[in-house]
């Protein structure tokens, strides 16, 4: 008997450390996928951190800008033409800096002092005279835009350690600088031109007015069309298709569409909305149209699943009280569905907001100075003015290039977090 308990208590200490072993086991192996699934997670911040560090530091200088300030000589005969306009006005600004300079004789040398300033110096000179005709005949002083090589001298994006041949700023315009800094004549501003002009093929003029406006245009038709659309099709899936093959096809192919790479969408516009309907080319209605058809799927599918969120026993109480089906469906589940449609519209509209590829298909990458003023004018959009910008081998648009990539992430981050605004202001938890 005694030895059969042995048996008994041994074979209990095997079970016992077969199960420790295996606990032991268990839980080292939970630890370590804890501790990847943590460093995933630091990786991946420090990924984000990387990468927003990186754009603010080339885009916050953007947001500056270089102006000199130069005394000009309005004489009356100059402007002996009724029309300002015909004054020359070119003529005017290089007198102004051979005057602050007269030590300049070579050709070479006025060709470089003359690119101290933007080329549109002459026309800041012109509107000013055209608003207040009454400085002809006098010698007023004037801030104008400093060449973009300057601005980038003078922000220290240029290597003055490198041999003066290959760089774009020369020894004497160095000098021609420090003179005008020691006189109070060059300034460092807010570049409100980034924000209140058009693309231009001077860094210093360049702007995302268009392009933003461009956006607002395209989302407004985006919106206006996949908003009522895409809810009414949720609706209808969800509420009153039968249930059969062809709505299961249907299903399929939303969710498929869904995953469709978004180019494919812009050859469909091309071939639909430009080709065949006529509709012209790189203006908001085309864009809008195309990026209706890619957003669609998006807003059906969190559409749906808001309606399939809402309790049955709504609709069984609304039923139980003599309300038909369209009442119910619109009395009382689609307002209680409405947050996580509203949800998934915006973060639709933020992914169509960052689109380039399917906007490219149909011409909205064309150089567009002019600031659209309605759906149909020819524009670009923010995504496709970065992706202009980044091809330009100028340095100063590396900095405007950033400078509008932190433009669009605010623009996303904003849309993003009405998102969550509003589903955490109006979810209702069952």
């Amino acid at each position: 008997m005694s030895t059969q308990t042995e048996n008994n208590m041994e074979q209990n200490q095997n079970t016992f450390g077969v199960i420790s072993k295996g606990l032991k086991k268990r839980y080292r192996a939970e630890k370590i996928f804890k501790s990847l699934g943590f460093s995933a997670v630091l990786l991946t911040i420090a990924f984000i951190v990387f990468l927003f560090t990186s754009i603010c530091f080339n885009g916050y200088s953007a947001f500056s800008q270089a102006k000199i300030a130069l005394s000009v000589s309005l004489d009356a005969d100059k402007f002996q033409n009724e029309n300002i306009a015909d004054a020359n006005f070119p003529g005017i600004i290089k007198d102004s800096l051979q005057q602050m300079f007269p030590e300049v004789k070579s050709r070479n040398d006025k060709k470089l002092l003359y690119a101290l300033i933007s080329q549109n110096a002459a026309f800041t000179l012109q509107e000013k005279i055209e608003r207040d005709p009454s400085l002809i005949g006098t010698n007023p002083t004037i801030w104008v835009l400093a060449n973009d090589d300057v601005d980038m001298y003078l922000k220290g994006r240029i290597d003055m350690t490198t041999a003066e041949s290959d760089r774009r700023i020369k020894d004497k315009q160095v000098q021609w600088l420090d003179q005008l800094k020691r006189n109070g004549q060059l300034k460092t501003v807010f570049n409100t031109t980034f924000f209140t002009s058009g693309d231009s093929r001077e860094p210093e003029l360049a702007g995302i007015l268009g392009a933003a406006k461009g956006s607002l245009y395209t989302l407004l038709i985006t919106l206006a069309l996949s908003f009522p659309i895409g809810v009414a099709a949720a609706i209808y899936l969800e509420e009153f298709a039968p249930k059969n093959i062809w709505t299961d096809i249907i299903e399929v192919n939303i969710n498929n569409l869904a995953a469709v790479p978004s180019i494919i969408f812009g050859l469909l516009g091309l071939a639909i909305f430009i080709n065949f309907w006529g509709v012209p080319r790189s203006t908001p209605l085309a864009g809008g149209l195309v990026l209706t058809l890619m957003t669609l799927p998006t807003i059906i599918i969190a559409g749906r699943a808001s309606l399939k969120s809402v309790p049955p026993s709504i609709r069984e109480a609304a039923l139980g009280v003599g309300a038909s089906k369209v009442q119910t469906v619109f009395h009382h589940v689609l307002p209680l569905a409405m947050p996580g449609m509203l949800t998934g519209t915006i973060i639709g509209m933020a992914q169509a907001l960052g689109e380039t590829a399917p906007l490219l298909m149909i011409g909205m990458i064309a150089f567009i100075v002019d600031i659209p003023g309605s759906v149909t004018d020819p524009s670009t959009v923010l995504p496709v003015q970065i992706y202009l910008w980044a091809d330009s081998p100028e340095r100063a648009f590396t900095e405007k290039t950033s400078a509008a990539i932190m433009v669009l992430l605010a623009f996303l981050i904003f849309m993003n977090a009405a998102a969550v605004y509003l589903r955490k202001k109006f979810e209702i938890k069952w």
